[in-house]
Protein backbone atom coordinates (compact mmCIF):
# COMPACT_ATOMS: atom_id res chain seq x y z
CA UNK A 1 0.00 0.00 0.00
CA UNK A 2 0.92 3.53 -0.68
CA UNK A 3 -0.03 5.61 2.02
CA UNK A 4 0.19 9.82 2.12
CA UNK A 5 -1.13 12.46 4.40
CA UNK A 6 -3.14 15.63 3.24
CA UNK A 7 -2.62 18.60 5.30
CA UNK A 8 -5.55 21.14 5.63
CA UNK A 9 -5.67 24.79 7.35
CA UNK A 10 -9.89 25.49 8.54
CA UNK A 11 -11.72 27.45 11.05
CA UNK A 12 -13.46 26.01 13.98
CA UNK A 13 -15.69 27.82 16.59
CA UNK A 14 -14.93 26.55 20.10
CA UNK A 15 -15.64 27.79 23.60
CA UNK A 16 -14.10 31.25 25.14
CA UNK A 17 -12.26 29.54 28.05
CA UNK A 18 -12.38 32.92 29.82
CA UNK A 19 -16.19 33.58 29.05
CA UNK A 20 -18.07 30.22 29.42
CA UNK A 21 -21.12 29.52 27.59
CA UNK A 22 -24.36 30.09 30.32
CA UNK A 23 -27.76 30.19 30.30
CA UNK A 24 -30.26 32.06 32.76
CA UNK A 25 -33.59 30.99 33.85
CA UNK A 26 -35.43 32.39 37.06
CA UNK A 27 -32.49 34.47 38.24
CA UNK A 28 -30.50 31.14 38.12
CA UNK A 29 -27.31 30.90 35.36
CA UNK A 30 -25.68 27.90 35.08
CA UNK A 31 -22.27 27.49 32.72
CA UNK A 32 -22.83 24.86 29.69
CA UNK A 33 -19.77 22.59 29.24
CA UNK A 34 -21.52 21.20 26.06
CA UNK A 35 -21.30 23.53 23.31
CA UNK A 36 -22.80 24.04 19.10
CA UNK A 37 -19.53 24.97 17.19
CA UNK A 38 -20.66 28.20 14.26
CA UNK A 39 -23.41 28.34 16.07
CA UNK A 40 -24.29 32.62 16.03
CA UNK A 41 -22.59 35.04 19.48
CA UNK A 42 -23.93 37.37 21.65
CA UNK A 43 -26.87 37.50 24.44
CA UNK A 44 -30.71 36.69 23.75
CA UNK A 45 -33.32 37.29 26.34
CA UNK A 46 -36.70 35.92 25.41
CA UNK A 47 -39.94 33.77 26.87
CA UNK A 48 -38.77 30.02 26.18
CA UNK A 49 -41.51 27.77 24.61
CA UNK A 50 -41.05 24.06 23.97
CA UNK A 51 -40.69 22.75 20.07
CA UNK A 52 -40.22 18.63 20.75
CA UNK A 53 -38.01 18.08 18.04
CA UNK A 54 -37.50 20.93 16.53
CA UNK A 55 -38.63 19.51 12.93
CA UNK A 56 -40.35 21.69 10.64
CA UNK A 57 -43.86 20.14 11.19
CA UNK A 58 -43.36 20.62 15.29
CA UNK A 59 -43.06 24.30 14.09
CA UNK A 60 -46.07 24.39 11.62
CA UNK A 61 -48.37 22.37 14.94
CA UNK A 62 -47.33 25.00 17.05
CA UNK A 63 -48.64 27.87 14.77
CA UNK A 64 -51.70 26.16 14.31
CA UNK A 65 -52.16 26.48 18.14
CA UNK A 66 -51.49 30.26 16.80
CA UNK A 67 -48.39 30.52 19.44
CA UNK A 68 -46.44 33.65 18.22
CA UNK A 69 -42.73 32.17 18.10
CA UNK A 70 -41.13 35.75 16.78
CA UNK A 71 -38.54 36.37 19.28
CA UNK A 72 -38.92 33.27 21.33
CA UNK A 73 -36.34 30.99 22.66
CA UNK A 74 -37.22 27.51 21.67
CA UNK A 75 -36.34 24.36 23.65
CA UNK A 76 -35.88 21.07 22.11
CA UNK A 77 -34.76 17.71 22.18
CA UNK A 78 -32.01 15.93 20.25
CA UNK A 79 -33.06 13.06 17.57
CA UNK A 80 -34.60 12.77 14.47
CA UNK A 81 -32.57 15.52 12.54
CA UNK A 82 -29.71 17.10 12.97
CA UNK A 83 -28.58 19.84 15.25
CA UNK A 84 -28.34 21.70 12.07
CA UNK A 85 -31.49 21.37 10.78
CA UNK A 86 -32.71 22.58 14.48
CA UNK A 87 -31.74 25.24 14.19
CA UNK A 88 -31.92 26.53 10.30
CA UNK A 89 -36.13 25.01 10.96
CA UNK A 90 -36.17 27.95 14.29
CA UNK A 91 -34.63 30.40 12.43
CA UNK A 92 -37.19 30.29 9.46
CA UNK A 93 -40.09 30.99 12.37
CA UNK A 94 -37.95 34.09 13.24
CA UNK A 95 -36.51 32.12 16.27
CA UNK A 96 -34.03 34.07 18.52
CA UNK A 97 -32.33 30.90 19.99
CA UNK A 98 -32.43 27.44 20.66
CA UNK A 99 -31.71 25.23 23.39
CA UNK A 100 -31.04 21.85 22.71
CA UNK A 101 -30.59 18.98 25.62
CA UNK A 102 -30.35 15.28 25.39
CA UNK A 103 -31.22 12.28 27.12
CA UNK A 104 -32.08 11.21 31.25
CA UNK A 105 -27.95 11.41 32.20
CA UNK A 106 -26.68 13.56 29.45
CA UNK A 107 -25.26 16.37 30.87
CA UNK A 108 -22.68 17.31 28.15
CA UNK A 109 -23.71 17.80 24.42
CA UNK A 110 -21.86 18.54 21.29
CA UNK A 111 -22.19 19.37 17.58
CA UNK A 112 -21.71 21.58 15.03
CA UNK A 113 -25.01 23.91 13.47
CA UNK A 114 -23.32 24.67 10.25
CA UNK A 115 -26.23 23.91 7.39
CA UNK A 116 -23.85 21.93 4.98
CA UNK A 117 -20.54 20.16 5.18
CA UNK A 118 -16.48 21.26 5.33
CA UNK A 119 -14.90 24.64 6.61
CA UNK A 120 -17.88 27.26 6.49
CA UNK A 121 -15.85 30.16 5.72
CA UNK A 122 -14.09 28.89 2.56
CA UNK A 123 -17.14 27.26 0.84
CA UNK A 124 -16.67 25.54 -2.75
CA UNK A 125 -12.48 26.04 -2.01
CA UNK A 126 -9.97 23.83 -0.44
CA UNK A 127 -8.27 25.28 3.03
CA UNK A 128 -5.20 24.87 1.46
CA UNK A 129 -2.04 26.59 3.60
CA UNK A 130 -1.77 30.08 2.16
CA UNK A 131 -5.03 29.55 0.13
CA UNK A 132 -6.40 33.00 0.50
CA UNK A 133 -9.82 33.97 -1.51
CA UNK A 134 -11.87 36.72 -0.93
CA UNK A 135 -13.57 36.91 2.29
CA UNK A 136 -16.67 34.85 1.90
CA UNK A 137 -19.03 32.53 4.53
CA UNK A 138 -21.43 29.84 3.70
CA UNK A 139 -25.26 30.34 3.43
CA UNK A 140 -25.80 27.55 5.89
CA UNK A 141 -24.28 29.31 8.69
CA UNK A 142 -27.26 30.20 11.46
CA UNK A 143 -27.89 33.67 12.18
CA UNK A 144 -29.54 33.31 15.18
CA UNK A 145 -27.97 31.39 18.97
CA UNK A 146 -27.69 27.95 19.46
CA UNK A 147 -26.38 26.37 22.48
CA UNK A 148 -26.85 22.68 24.37
CA UNK A 149 -27.79 22.44 28.08
CA UNK A 150 -27.98 19.40 30.49
CA UNK A 151 -30.60 17.35 31.08
CA UNK A 152 -31.03 18.65 34.37
CA UNK A 153 -31.23 22.36 33.31
CA UNK A 154 -33.81 21.16 30.69
CA UNK A 155 -35.91 19.29 33.33
CA UNK A 156 -35.76 22.34 35.40
CA UNK A 157 -37.02 24.55 32.47
CA UNK A 158 -39.80 22.34 31.89
CA UNK A 159 -41.37 21.32 35.19
CA UNK A 160 -42.00 25.34 35.24
CA UNK A 161 -43.48 26.04 31.99
CA UNK A 162 -47.15 27.33 31.74
CA UNK A 163 -48.94 28.69 28.81
CA UNK A 164 -50.59 25.85 25.90
CA UNK A 165 -50.78 22.06 26.55
CA UNK A 166 -48.77 20.05 23.97
CA UNK A 167 -49.94 17.94 21.95
CA UNK A 168 -50.52 14.37 22.94
CA UNK A 169 -47.78 12.50 21.32
CA UNK A 170 -45.17 15.37 23.22
CA UNK A 171 -44.77 13.35 26.29
CA UNK A 172 -41.83 15.38 27.47
CA UNK A 173 -43.81 18.55 29.42
CA UNK A 174 -47.04 19.16 30.78
CA UNK A 175 -46.50 23.08 29.64
CA UNK A 176 -45.36 24.70 26.26
CA UNK A 177 -44.20 27.76 27.76
CA UNK A 178 -45.83 30.98 28.17
CA UNK A 179 -44.06 34.28 29.77
CA UNK A 180 -41.63 32.18 31.35
CA UNK A 181 -37.92 34.13 30.37
CA UNK A 182 -34.67 32.53 29.55
CA UNK A 183 -31.14 34.42 28.65
CA UNK A 184 -28.77 32.54 26.50
CA UNK A 185 -25.37 33.45 26.40
CA UNK A 186 -22.73 32.36 23.84
CA UNK A 187 -19.27 33.31 23.46
CA UNK A 188 -17.71 30.79 21.50
CA UNK A 189 -14.90 31.80 19.63
CA UNK A 190 -13.26 31.36 15.87
CA UNK A 191 -9.58 29.52 15.77
CA UNK A 192 -7.52 28.31 12.94
CA UNK A 193 -6.28 24.89 13.23
CA UNK A 194 -4.14 22.23 11.17
CA UNK A 195 -5.88 18.84 10.27
CA UNK A 196 -4.63 16.15 8.26
CA UNK A 197 -6.21 13.33 6.20
CA UNK A 198 -4.17 10.19 6.27
CA UNK A 199 -5.12 8.04 2.63
CA UNK A 200 -3.48 4.90 1.48
CA UNK A 201 -3.96 3.04 -1.62
CA UNK A 202 -3.92 -0.49 -3.51
CA UNK A 203 -3.75 -0.11 -7.21
CA UNK A 204 -5.63 -2.11 -9.55
CA UNK A 205 -4.33 -3.88 -12.09
CA UNK A 206 -6.54 -3.12 -15.05
CA UNK A 207 -7.36 0.51 -14.66
CA UNK A 208 -5.59 1.77 -11.34
CA UNK A 209 -6.44 5.25 -12.54
CA UNK A 210 -9.91 3.98 -11.67
CA UNK A 211 -10.51 4.03 -7.59
CA UNK A 212 -13.13 3.44 -4.93
CA UNK A 213 -12.50 5.45 -1.91
CA UNK A 214 -13.68 3.60 2.03
CA UNK A 215 -13.25 6.64 4.78
CA UNK A 216 -13.69 6.82 8.61
CA UNK A 217 -13.85 9.79 10.73
CA UNK A 218 -10.99 9.90 13.15
CA UNK A 219 -11.92 12.46 15.62
CA UNK A 220 -14.73 12.67 17.80
CA UNK A 221 -15.60 14.61 20.74
CA UNK A 222 -14.61 12.81 23.87
CA UNK A 223 -14.51 8.95 24.14
CA UNK A 224 -16.47 8.35 20.23
CA UNK A 225 -16.89 4.61 20.79
CA UNK A 226 -19.51 4.43 17.83
CA UNK A 227 -18.55 7.38 16.26
CA UNK A 228 -15.50 6.98 15.22
CA UNK A 229 -13.49 4.17 16.90
CA UNK A 230 -15.39 0.89 15.40
CA UNK A 231 -15.71 2.96 11.60
CA UNK A 232 -11.89 3.77 12.14
CA UNK A 233 -11.11 -0.23 13.30
CA UNK A 234 -13.11 -1.77 9.94
CA UNK A 235 -11.19 0.32 8.20
CA UNK A 236 -7.55 -0.29 9.40
CA UNK A 237 -9.02 -3.75 9.38
CA UNK A 238 -10.14 -3.56 5.40
CA UNK A 239 -7.05 -2.00 4.46
CA UNK A 240 -5.07 -5.24 6.23
CA UNK A 241 -7.46 -8.07 5.29
CA UNK A 242 -7.01 -6.42 1.22
CA UNK A 243 -3.30 -5.81 1.51
CA UNK A 244 -2.96 -9.39 2.72
CA UNK A 245 -4.94 -10.91 0.04
CA UNK A 246 -2.74 -9.29 -2.18
CA UNK A 247 0.76 -9.57 -0.95
CA UNK A 248 0.23 -13.03 -0.46
CA UNK A 249 -3.31 -14.71 -1.88
CA UNK A 250 -2.68 -13.80 -5.27
CA UNK A 251 -5.78 -11.09 -5.42
CA UNK A 252 -5.69 -8.57 -8.45
CA UNK A 253 -8.18 -6.26 -7.91
CA UNK A 254 -8.89 -4.66 -11.54
CA UNK A 255 -9.20 -1.33 -10.06
CA UNK A 256 -7.64 0.74 -7.34
CA UNK A 257 -8.67 0.97 -3.75
CA UNK A 258 -8.39 4.24 -1.50
CA UNK A 259 -8.83 3.93 2.51
CA UNK A 260 -9.00 7.67 4.04
CA UNK A 261 -8.76 8.37 7.55
CA UNK A 262 -10.74 11.47 7.95
CA UNK A 263 -10.49 14.45 10.55
CA UNK A 264 -12.40 17.17 11.54
CA UNK A 265 -15.32 15.23 10.91
CA UNK A 266 -17.64 16.45 13.49
CA UNK A 267 -17.29 19.95 12.55
CA UNK A 268 -19.21 19.08 9.49
CA UNK A 269 -17.53 16.50 7.50
CA UNK A 270 -14.46 19.20 7.17
CA UNK A 271 -11.68 16.69 6.21
CA UNK A 272 -13.30 14.88 3.50
CA UNK A 273 -15.08 17.79 2.13
CA UNK A 274 -11.69 20.28 2.08
CA UNK A 275 -10.18 17.15 0.12
CA UNK A 276 -12.86 16.61 -2.24
CA UNK A 277 -12.85 20.86 -2.77
CA UNK A 278 -8.92 20.35 -3.47
CA UNK A 279 -9.03 17.47 -5.77
CA UNK A 280 -11.94 17.81 -7.60
CA UNK A 281 -10.64 18.28 -10.97
CA UNK A 282 -8.84 15.20 -9.99
CA UNK A 283 -11.26 12.84 -8.61
CA UNK A 284 -13.81 13.55 -11.64
CA UNK A 285 -13.87 10.48 -13.96
CA UNK A 286 -11.86 8.88 -11.73
CA UNK A 287 -13.40 8.31 -8.27
CA UNK A 288 -16.56 5.76 -9.07
CA UNK A 289 -17.75 5.02 -5.61
CA UNK A 290 -17.25 6.53 -1.58
CA UNK A 291 -18.47 3.70 1.02
CA UNK A 292 -18.74 5.67 4.70
CA UNK A 293 -17.68 3.39 7.44
CA UNK A 294 -18.91 6.22 9.79
CA UNK A 295 -21.09 5.66 12.68
CA UNK A 296 -21.75 1.80 11.40
CA UNK A 297 -22.75 -0.13 14.62
CA UNK A 298 -25.28 1.68 17.04
CA UNK A 299 -27.52 -0.91 17.44
CA UNK A 300 -28.31 -4.51 16.57
CA UNK A 301 -31.71 -4.47 15.39
CA UNK A 302 -32.19 -3.12 12.26
CA UNK A 303 -29.50 -2.66 9.05
CA UNK A 304 -30.28 0.90 7.48
CA UNK A 305 -28.78 2.44 4.47
CA UNK A 306 -28.44 5.49 2.39
CA UNK A 307 -26.96 5.60 -1.05
CA UNK A 308 -27.00 6.62 -4.59
CA UNK A 309 -29.95 5.00 -6.79
CA UNK A 310 -27.26 3.54 -9.15
CA UNK A 311 -25.73 1.39 -6.09
CA UNK A 312 -28.94 0.44 -4.20
CA UNK A 313 -29.68 -2.68 -5.90
CA UNK A 314 -25.60 -3.27 -4.72
CA UNK A 315 -26.93 -2.79 -1.32
CA UNK A 316 -30.00 -5.20 -1.12
CA UNK A 317 -27.79 -7.85 -3.11
CA UNK A 318 -24.84 -8.24 -0.45
CA UNK A 319 -27.10 -7.92 2.57
CA UNK A 320 -28.85 -11.12 0.78
CA UNK A 321 -25.79 -12.87 0.30
CA UNK A 322 -24.49 -12.53 3.53
CA UNK A 323 -25.36 -14.54 6.73
CA UNK A 324 -23.09 -13.42 9.41
CA UNK A 325 -22.83 -16.38 12.31
CA UNK A 326 -23.50 -15.27 16.00
CA UNK A 327 -23.53 -18.55 18.14
CA UNK A 328 -23.87 -20.92 15.78
CA UNK A 329 -26.75 -19.25 14.64
CA UNK A 330 -27.29 -16.88 11.34
CA UNK A 331 -28.22 -12.98 11.98
CA UNK A 332 -30.54 -12.04 9.25
CA UNK A 333 -31.48 -8.07 8.33
CA UNK A 334 -32.81 -6.67 5.77
CA UNK A 335 -31.48 -3.41 3.78
CA UNK A 336 -33.90 -0.55 4.92
CA UNK A 337 -32.92 2.18 2.16
CA UNK A 338 -33.50 5.53 3.89
CA UNK A 339 -33.06 9.20 1.93
CA UNK A 340 -29.38 10.34 2.33
CA UNK A 341 -29.43 13.61 4.48
CA UNK A 342 -26.93 16.65 4.49
CA UNK A 343 -25.47 15.12 7.56
CA UNK A 344 -24.35 11.90 6.46
CA UNK A 345 -20.57 11.77 5.48
CA UNK A 346 -21.43 10.35 2.19
CA UNK A 347 -23.44 13.37 1.25
CA UNK A 348 -20.69 15.84 0.34
CA UNK A 349 -19.42 12.85 -2.36
CA UNK A 350 -22.49 12.28 -3.45
CA UNK A 351 -24.14 15.85 -3.92
CA UNK A 352 -21.31 18.14 -4.47
CA UNK A 353 -18.63 15.76 -6.70
CA UNK A 354 -21.65 13.28 -8.51
CA UNK A 355 -19.47 10.09 -6.66
CA UNK A 356 -22.19 7.37 -6.36
CA UNK A 357 -21.92 6.85 -2.65
CA UNK A 358 -23.23 4.49 0.13
CA UNK A 359 -23.47 4.58 4.50
CA UNK A 360 -24.72 2.28 6.13
CA UNK A 361 -25.33 1.01 9.73
CA UNK A 362 -26.77 -1.81 12.35
CA UNK A 363 -28.63 0.13 14.16
CA UNK A 364 -31.82 -0.13 17.25
CA UNK A 365 -35.16 0.19 17.15
CA UNK A 366 -34.58 3.70 19.01
CA UNK A 367 -31.56 6.02 18.65
CA UNK A 368 -28.41 5.33 20.07
CA UNK A 369 -28.96 8.41 22.66
CA UNK A 370 -24.63 8.98 23.37
CA UNK A 371 -23.48 10.10 19.92
CA UNK A 372 -21.76 13.44 20.39
CA UNK A 373 -21.32 13.02 24.10
CA UNK A 374 -18.68 11.65 26.89
CA UNK A 375 -20.58 8.75 27.35
CA UNK A 376 -20.14 7.63 23.79
CA UNK A 377 -18.03 4.57 25.38
CA UNK A 378 -17.22 1.10 24.63
CA UNK A 379 -19.42 -0.22 27.43
CA UNK A 380 -22.55 1.77 26.43
CA UNK A 381 -22.07 0.78 23.29
CA UNK A 382 -21.92 -3.14 24.67
CA UNK A 383 -25.10 -2.38 26.53
CA UNK A 384 -26.92 -0.86 23.55
CA UNK A 385 -26.11 -3.87 21.25
CA UNK A 386 -26.65 -6.90 23.75
CA UNK A 387 -22.93 -7.41 24.24
CA UNK A 388 -22.41 -7.82 20.40
CA UNK A 389 -20.34 -4.69 19.21
CA UNK A 390 -17.36 -7.14 17.95
CA UNK A 391 -20.01 -9.59 15.99
CA UNK A 392 -21.10 -6.47 13.92
CA UNK A 393 -18.72 -5.07 13.27
CA UNK A 394 -17.36 -8.00 11.79
CA UNK A 395 -20.49 -8.09 9.61
CA UNK A 396 -19.83 -4.49 8.96
CA UNK A 397 -16.44 -5.07 7.43
CA UNK A 398 -18.05 -8.02 5.34
CA UNK A 399 -20.95 -5.86 4.02
CA UNK A 400 -18.40 -3.09 3.13
CA UNK A 401 -15.66 -5.37 1.92
CA UNK A 402 -17.82 -7.95 -0.39
CA UNK A 403 -19.34 -4.38 -1.66
CA UNK A 404 -16.00 -3.13 -2.38
CA UNK A 405 -14.43 -6.08 -4.05
CA UNK A 406 -17.21 -6.64 -6.47
CA UNK A 407 -16.97 -3.20 -7.74
CA UNK A 408 -13.28 -3.27 -8.36
CA UNK A 409 -13.36 -6.88 -9.03
CA UNK A 410 -16.34 -7.69 -12.21
CA UNK A 411 -15.60 -6.58 -15.67
CA UNK A 412 -18.53 -4.16 -15.06
CA UNK A 413 -19.28 -1.68 -12.25
CA UNK A 414 -22.20 -3.28 -10.36
CA UNK A 415 -24.13 0.18 -11.37
CA UNK A 416 -28.42 -0.10 -11.80
CA UNK A 417 -29.44 2.33 -13.59
CA UNK A 418 -33.18 1.69 -13.28
CA UNK A 419 -33.19 3.06 -9.88
CA UNK A 420 -32.80 6.99 -11.29
CA UNK A 421 -34.95 5.62 -13.96
CA UNK A 422 -37.75 5.03 -11.67
CA UNK A 423 -37.10 8.19 -9.77
CA UNK A 424 -37.05 10.32 -13.16
CA UNK A 425 -40.66 8.84 -14.28
CA UNK A 426 -41.90 9.62 -10.67
CA UNK A 427 -40.79 13.41 -10.84
CA UNK A 428 -41.80 14.08 -14.11
CA UNK A 429 -45.56 12.84 -13.54
CA UNK A 430 -45.96 14.39 -10.15
CA UNK A 431 -44.49 17.62 -12.22
CA UNK A 432 -46.98 16.96 -15.23
CA UNK A 433 -49.49 16.28 -12.86
CA UNK A 434 -49.81 19.59 -10.66
CA UNK A 435 -48.69 21.80 -14.09
CA UNK A 436 -52.19 20.77 -15.83
CA UNK A 437 -53.87 21.15 -12.09
CA UNK A 438 -52.55 24.73 -12.19
CA UNK A 439 -53.63 25.26 -15.83
CA UNK A 440 -57.37 24.26 -15.49
CA UNK A 441 -60.21 26.37 -14.68
CA UNK A 442 -61.04 29.94 -16.00
CA UNK A 443 -58.18 31.41 -14.16
CA UNK A 444 -55.56 29.42 -14.13
CA UNK A 445 -52.19 30.28 -11.91
CA UNK A 446 -50.11 28.86 -14.72
CA UNK A 447 -50.42 29.82 -18.02
CA UNK A 448 -50.32 27.27 -21.16
CA UNK A 449 -46.73 28.50 -22.34
CA UNK A 450 -45.46 26.80 -18.88
CA UNK A 451 -45.57 23.07 -20.42
CA UNK A 452 -43.63 19.65 -19.41
CA UNK A 453 -43.49 18.52 -22.60
CA UNK A 454 -39.70 19.53 -22.45
CA UNK A 455 -38.89 17.42 -19.63
CA UNK A 456 -41.10 14.47 -20.28
CA UNK A 457 -39.30 14.34 -23.55
CA UNK A 458 -35.87 14.53 -21.43
CA UNK A 459 -37.31 11.49 -19.48
CA UNK A 460 -37.49 9.35 -22.49
CA UNK A 461 -34.41 10.25 -23.55
CA UNK A 462 -32.60 8.92 -20.22
CA UNK A 463 -35.21 5.59 -20.65
CA UNK A 464 -34.22 4.49 -24.07
CA UNK A 465 -30.22 5.88 -23.69
CA UNK A 466 -30.68 3.24 -21.40
CA UNK A 467 -32.29 0.36 -22.79
CA UNK A 468 -29.81 0.86 -25.37
CA UNK A 469 -26.94 0.88 -22.94
CA UNK A 470 -28.25 -2.52 -21.74
CA UNK A 471 -28.80 -4.04 -25.27
CA UNK A 472 -25.20 -2.91 -26.25
CA UNK A 473 -23.44 -5.06 -22.96
CA UNK A 474 -25.53 -8.21 -23.59
CA UNK A 475 -24.21 -8.19 -27.13
CA UNK A 476 -20.90 -7.04 -26.45
CA UNK A 477 -17.41 -9.08 -25.69
CA UNK A 478 -17.17 -8.66 -22.00
CA UNK A 479 -13.81 -9.99 -22.23
CA UNK A 480 -12.21 -6.99 -24.53
CA UNK A 481 -10.80 -4.57 -21.35
CA UNK A 482 -10.81 -1.45 -23.54
CA UNK A 483 -15.09 -2.49 -24.18
CA UNK A 484 -15.19 -3.15 -20.80
CA UNK A 485 -13.90 0.35 -20.11
CA UNK A 486 -15.92 2.37 -22.50
CA UNK A 487 -19.11 0.77 -20.93
CA UNK A 488 -18.37 1.47 -17.08
CA UNK A 489 -17.00 5.37 -18.43
CA UNK A 490 -20.56 6.39 -19.73
CA UNK A 491 -21.91 4.02 -16.25
CA UNK A 492 -19.73 6.83 -14.09
CA UNK A 493 -20.68 9.58 -15.93
CA UNK A 494 -24.51 9.18 -14.77
CA UNK A 495 -24.02 10.31 -11.30
CA UNK A 496 -21.68 13.19 -12.47
CA UNK A 497 -23.80 14.52 -14.86
CA UNK A 498 -26.76 14.97 -12.41
CA UNK A 499 -24.62 17.97 -10.75
CA UNK A 500 -26.23 21.01 -12.39
CA UNK A 501 -23.98 22.98 -14.24
CA UNK A 502 -25.57 26.10 -14.17
CA UNK A 503 -25.17 26.86 -10.22
CA UNK A 504 -22.01 28.29 -8.84
CA UNK A 505 -20.30 25.46 -5.85
CA UNK A 506 -19.67 28.46 -4.15
CA UNK A 507 -23.30 29.47 -3.34
CA UNK A 508 -24.61 25.99 -4.12
CA UNK A 509 -22.45 23.36 -3.29
CA UNK A 510 -24.67 20.42 -3.34
CA UNK A 511 -25.94 20.55 -7.18
CA UNK A 512 -27.37 17.26 -7.49
CA UNK A 513 -30.77 18.02 -9.27
CA UNK A 514 -32.27 15.12 -7.20
CA UNK A 515 -29.97 14.40 -4.20
CA UNK A 516 -28.70 18.61 -3.47
CA UNK A 517 -30.09 21.61 -2.16
CA UNK A 518 -31.32 24.60 -3.22
CA UNK A 519 -33.98 26.17 -6.14
CA UNK A 520 -32.28 23.96 -9.16
CA UNK A 521 -33.26 21.04 -7.91
CA UNK A 522 -36.59 18.85 -8.74
CA UNK A 523 -37.62 18.56 -5.08
CA UNK A 524 -37.76 22.44 -5.64
CA UNK A 525 -39.53 22.54 -8.42
CA UNK A 526 -42.62 20.02 -7.14
CA UNK A 527 -42.49 22.33 -3.63
CA UNK A 528 -42.67 25.62 -5.76
CA UNK A 529 -45.79 23.94 -7.92
CA UNK A 530 -46.94 23.05 -4.65
CA UNK A 531 -46.97 26.38 -3.04
CA UNK A 532 -48.74 27.95 -6.36
CA UNK A 533 -51.49 25.75 -5.65
CA UNK A 534 -52.18 26.43 -1.83
CA UNK A 535 -51.43 30.21 -2.47
CA UNK A 536 -48.76 30.69 -0.28
CA UNK A 537 -46.58 31.62 -2.95
CA UNK A 538 -46.70 34.49 -5.71
CA UNK A 539 -46.22 32.87 -9.18
CA UNK A 540 -43.01 34.30 -10.96
CA UNK A 541 -43.77 32.65 -13.88
CA UNK A 542 -40.80 33.38 -15.78
CA UNK A 543 -38.27 32.27 -13.01
CA UNK A 544 -40.56 29.30 -12.51
CA UNK A 545 -40.13 28.58 -16.07
CA UNK A 546 -36.01 29.04 -16.32
CA UNK A 547 -35.46 26.49 -13.51
CA UNK A 548 -37.70 24.02 -14.82
CA UNK A 549 -35.77 24.33 -18.33
CA UNK A 550 -32.42 24.16 -16.25
CA UNK A 551 -33.14 21.15 -14.48
CA UNK A 552 -34.84 19.59 -17.61
CA UNK A 553 -31.79 20.39 -19.72
CA UNK A 554 -29.47 18.60 -17.06
CA UNK A 555 -31.06 15.70 -17.37
CA UNK A 556 -30.98 15.75 -21.32
CA UNK A 557 -27.47 16.16 -20.83
CA UNK A 558 -27.11 13.17 -18.74
CA UNK A 559 -29.03 11.50 -20.99
CA UNK A 560 -27.14 12.59 -23.97
CA UNK A 561 -23.57 11.36 -22.08
CA UNK A 562 -25.17 7.53 -21.52
CA UNK A 563 -26.06 7.31 -25.19
CA UNK A 564 -22.51 7.33 -25.74
CA UNK A 565 -20.76 9.32 -28.92
CA UNK A 566 -22.28 12.60 -30.85
CA UNK A 567 -23.78 10.16 -33.14
CA UNK A 568 -25.48 8.38 -31.32
CA UNK A 569 -27.41 11.32 -29.22
CA UNK A 570 -31.15 11.50 -28.90
CA UNK A 571 -32.32 14.50 -30.00
CA UNK A 572 -36.18 14.45 -29.81
CA UNK A 573 -36.65 16.52 -26.91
Amino acid sequence: MHPWSDEHFVRVQEPDARKPNQVTFNGVTEKQTGFLSYSATGNVTGAILYAYYGRMDDFKMLKDFNIVLSGRVVLVKAGKISFADKVANAARWNVSAVLIYGDTDINELYGHVHLGSGDPYSPGFPSFNHTRFAAVQSSGLPSILAQTISWKLAQRIMGSLGGHAPPSEWRDVIRLGDNDVVTVEVNNVLVEKKIHNILGVIKGLVDPDRYIILGAQRDAWGTGFAKSTVGTSVLVELARSISTMVKHRGFRPRRSIVFASWSAGDYGNVGSTEWLEGYLASLSMKAFSYISLDGVVTGSDKFNASASHLLQSLVKRTMKELSPIKEGAKMQWEANLQPMQMSDAAFPFLAFSGIPSISFRFTGTSDYPYLDTPLDTQEQLSKATSHQVSQLALAAAQVAGQMTLRLVHDYLLSFDLQGYDQLITVYTADITRKVLILQMGQSPMLPKEVTPDWLQGASGSFSRAMSDLMVFIRDSELHDPEMCREINDRLMQVERNLLSPYVSPRDSPFRHIFIGSGQHTFKAIVDQLEAFRLKSSVVDVDTFKTELALATWTLQGCANSLAGDVWSLDNEI
